[in-house]
């Protein structure tokens, strides 16, 4: 099962392109140069106001993803 897609905590803005290349597990720079040269080839607009809901709906990142376990935690079978 894919992990919810989440902000993360490793921003430079709001932490959007850092959360989905965390979820897609890729490098946050080439998730941040994408969105820059899709900002311009676009013409800014569409790909602003894309980044501006996310911002908006995507829920900030607790620390835990799904399947992960904390110490002192187990898992059941």
């Amino acid at each position: 099962m894919k992990q919810p897609l989440k902000k993360s905590k490793n921003k430079v803005i709001s932490g959007v392109c850092a959360g989905i290349a965390e979820n897609i597990d890729w490098d946050p720079t080439i998730v941040r140069v994408l969105a820059v040269i899709l900002l311009f080839v676009t013409g800014l607009f569409p790909i602003a106001v894309i980044y501006i809901v996310m911002a908006i709906i995507m829920p900030e990142d607790d620390g835990k993803r799904s399947g992960d376990t904390l110490e002192g935690e187990f898992k059941e079978k």
